[in-house]
């Protein structure tokens, strides 16, 4: 591992994808144009669920500028195919989840307000805005299903699923659980809702659709997690064009957080356009679009309960919740609050029985699909909440009721009673070296002094663990993924030594060209600056998975190390030659290949020249060139785990919650680069506060987005959150050859639980709903400044 101050794996090196981006010189969807380029605009029902009796486009045709109107029923005509849903889930009685049609383009229906229903392509942005006012649409209003809790009784909104519901899931063994709960001396219970969310990436989506008419040739650009995958669903199941003649470009994204992982309408859509009108079709979402049509995150109603004995051992949990799936099944939402979300509920502790059972059901809004952690967020807020809670209930320290009942360092790998093995961890590392940061020793001090000024003061835990490094494929494929979960990568090695990495993985923020470089920088002995990394083009790299589920340095840096080995192999065959001994003579080690007893030796440059400039090489046993391809499939899921630890103070006259304190600390496995984990780390916490304190989805009866801009749906701002203070502890990864575990999702998976425990403590109340506003927390004490016991 190099020192702190080079370049090499450990090192806090500056991003180097940073200089573009504050110089302007990023490279994001709307400063991609091209020759010939026509404009969309998408015309979006204002209704939450209604029949389509009729388009009318003649005025939007007659229209200056207008190019086409297209409308749903044109894209069936021509095959194009619904949006699928990549993860199959089965009800407890074995049946197939039901997943309803969903049309790219809306043709009879319209299920919640936003959904597409025609497009209008112009020669200018404002002529398609100006023909999209100029369609008439005449709309039957039906009944609209809003709310979660009682969906299966609400009208049913397809015709192919009774009750709106799309399955009836259950995990764990439901007779052990039961056997734990008869012989409980305590039992928790709480009924929590894990409220939805709002994306807001800082980039709206956009799509450019290209069609070559002398070749037939697609290519779509468009700010994708995954270019590779959303090649694949628009070829072999929308069938937009063959996947030999469909290139995806994915450029600079500003931000994704799950957003920007599934297929949607509108690039299916621009992209069939294109071939349609035979120029360039391009969509940019204005911010009401993105509110209305990204996908949204969690929507969740659970009851939950924590059976103890007498000295505070965890015997069973059982959890039953229902998920909002919105008005479709979006690409991975029938996985999020199944299978990450149901193997999670063991978090880091010892609980030997464990049921879940989970329905979820089909409303009026919009689909709901993974958002930063994906069901670990939600499982971590039921078990941290439920163990906050019965350390309270019990009049026991909550740091040491959790204590009490962590997994221990000497039993791993640890098999839990939800089908996870977790190979490593030690998590009292994390839990002491938080209460040592937060100074909890102190805390009866502070909140005293917090009570002698008329404030309340709370403190609040979460100790989670999460499954990330989505893989393995065989694994995955067996719980219903459509897709095995493997990277790719390919190390070039050009003549003068200089090298390009090709990776499957995509950055969206993440800082993949610095932390890419550096593990090749470190593993090749070369010089950081001179290693490029390039992703998001499906016609430069092979097929690979993408970003998502804090998998890019767990599965695609493991890729490149395992193609960076090959290239190393291949050195040492071309040193032997040159030298006329066996490659098993030739040693590797920061950047040289020398020979064992001897003097004679070969840089890394000299060997890229050699491979391509062959002195003599048996081209029957090795061919020229230094170039590697890999595939990287991990045996197992990785497992980051810490302890945040939240502090507050209350203003009882007005409701105001202030962080006062906020202690991350985390166990990443080893750490490529300290100071971009950091930074994840601190935009993961902002989120996690975001969700507590701030955000939330709301829909009125009829459906109407209630929340649908920056006035009514509350972003957390600088202010808003404390300088944190984060740290780490180390247990490498014991499986993959990094060491690593993934960070991108830790924050805001342990923050939300953390600061939901702090509140409710100052309050003193059981249960309260987020967000804890400031509205919130003023009723909850009743409205006069004392608390009522339960909010």
């Amino acid at each position: 591992m190099s020192e702190t101050g080079g370049t090499g794996i450990g090192a806090s090196v500056r991003r180097k994808e940073d200089v573009r981006f504050i110089t302007g010189a990023g490279n994001y969807m709307d400063d991609i144009n091209q020759p010939g380029q026509t404009y969309a605009v998408f015309l979006r029902s204002p209704h939450a669920r209604a029949k389509i009796l009729g388009i009318d486009a003649s005025g939007a045709l007659a229209t200056p500028g207008v190019v086409a109107v297209f409308t749903g029923a044109d894209l069936a005509a021509d095959g194009i195919g619904d949006l699928p849903c990549g993860w199959l889930v089965k009800s407890r009685d074995g049946s197939d989840m039901i997943q309803p049609p969903h049309p790219p383009i809306a043709v009879e229906r319209v299920n919640y307000v936003g959904e597409p229903y025609g497009i209008v392509i112009a020669e200018t942005l404002q002529a398609a805005r100006d023909g999209a006012e100029a369609v008439v649409t005449d709309f039957e209003d039906l009944p609209a299903v809003v709310d979660a809790a009682t969906a299966t009784s609400g009208d049913q909104l397809h015709e192919s699923v009774p009750n709106n519901r799309c399955y009836d899931w259950e995990f764990g063994d439901q007779a052990a659980t039961e056997a734990a709960f008869a012989q409980a001396a305590h039992v928790t219970s709480l009924d929590i809702v894990n409220n939805r969310l709002i994306p807001n990436a800082m980039e709206p989506r956009a799509a450019i659709g290209c069609y070559e008419a002398a070749s037939g040739d697609y290519t779509l650009y468009m700010n994708s997690q995954n270019p590779h995958l959303e090649r694949l669903v628009l070829a072999a199941f929308v069938q937009v064009a063959p996947e030999s003649k469909l290139r995806v470009v994915s450029p600079d994204v500003g931000g994704g957080f799950g957003s920007k992982i599934f297929v949607y309408a509108e690039e299916t859509a621009v992209t069939w356009a294109a071939g349609k009108v035979r120029r360039p079709v391009k969509w940019v979402a204005d911010r009401s679009e993105s509110f209305l049509g990204d996908c949204h995150g969690r929507d969740h109603v659970t009851h939950a309960e924590l059976a103890l004995a007498d000295d505070g051992e965890f015997l069973g949990m059982r959890v039953a919740t229902t998920a909002n799936m919105g008005a479709y099944l979006s690409t991975f939402a029938s996985s999020v609050p199944t299978y990450l979300y149901g193997t999670l509920l063991a978090g880091q502790y010892r609980t030997p029985a464990i049921y879940v059972e989970v329905q979820s059901v089909f409303t009026n809004t919009t689909p709901v699909d993974a958002y930063r952690g994906a069901g670990r967020p939600e499982a971590t807020y039921v078990v941290e909440r439920l163990v906050e809670t019965a350390a309270r209930e019990l009049g026991m320290d909550p740091a040491e009721l959790r204590r009490r009942n962590f997994i221990q360092p000497d039993q791993f790998p640890y098999e839990t009673p939800v089908a996870l093995t977790y190979d490593t961890g030690d998590y009292e590392a994390s839990l002491d070296r938080a209460l040592e940061h937060i100074d909890y020793a102190r805390f009866a001090a502070r909140r005293a002094e917090s009570e002698a000024l008329g404030r309340k003061r709370g403190i609040g835990f979460s100790s989670y663990i999460e499954a990330c490094g989505l893989a393995p494929s065989q694994v995955a494929l067996s719980l219903g993924a459509g897709v095995g979960l493997f990277e790719s990568a390919e190390v070039r090695v050009n003549v003068t030594g200089s090298v390009t990495v090709i990776t499957g993985s995509h950055s969206h923020g993440q800082g993949h060209e610095t932390t890419f470089a550096q593990v090749v920088s470190e593993k090749l002995g070369i010089p950081f600056e001179n290693v490029e990394v390039v992703h998001g083009d499906s016609g430069r790299g092979d097929y690979g998975l993408g970003t998502y589920g804090s998998r890019s340095i767990a599965v695609g840096g493991s890729a490149i190390v395992k193609a960076a080995d090959k290239i190393i192999a291949k050195g040492k065959k071309i040193v032997a030659h040159n030298f006329e001994t066996t490659d098993d003579r030739i040693d590797f080690e920061d950047g040289v290949f020398s020979e064992q007893e001897s003097n004679r030796s070969m840089e890394f440059g000299e060997v890229a020249f050699a491979a391509y400039v062959p002195a003599n090489f048996p081209l029957d046993e090795l061919e020229p060139g230094l170039s590697e391809k890999a595939f990287y499939d991990p045996g197992n899921f990785t497992y980051p785990a810490g302890t945040h630890v939240c502090e507050v103070e209350i203003d009882p006259e007005t409701g105001t919650v202030e962080i006062v304190d906020f202690v991350a600390v985390d166990d990443f496995g080893l750490i490529i680069n300290p100071m971009i984990v950091e930074g994840q780390v601190h935009g993961g916490l902002v989120q996690g506060i975001g969700q507590a304190l701030l955000e939330h989805g709301v829909y009125d009866e009829s459906g109407q987005l209630v929340t649908g801009s920056y006035m009514d749906y509350c972003m957390p701002r600088a202010d808003d959150v404390p300088s944190f203070t984060v740290d780490t502890t180390v247990t490498p990864c014991t499986h993959n050859p990094l060491g690593v575990k993934g960070c991108g999702e830790a924050g805001a998976i342990g923050a939300t639980a953390a600061v939901m425990n702090a509140v409710t403590d100052a309050l003193g109340v059981k249960e309260l709903a987020m967000p804890a506003t400031s509205e919130t927390v003023w009723n909850a004490l009743g409205g006069s400044g004392a608390a009522s016991g339960a909010a």
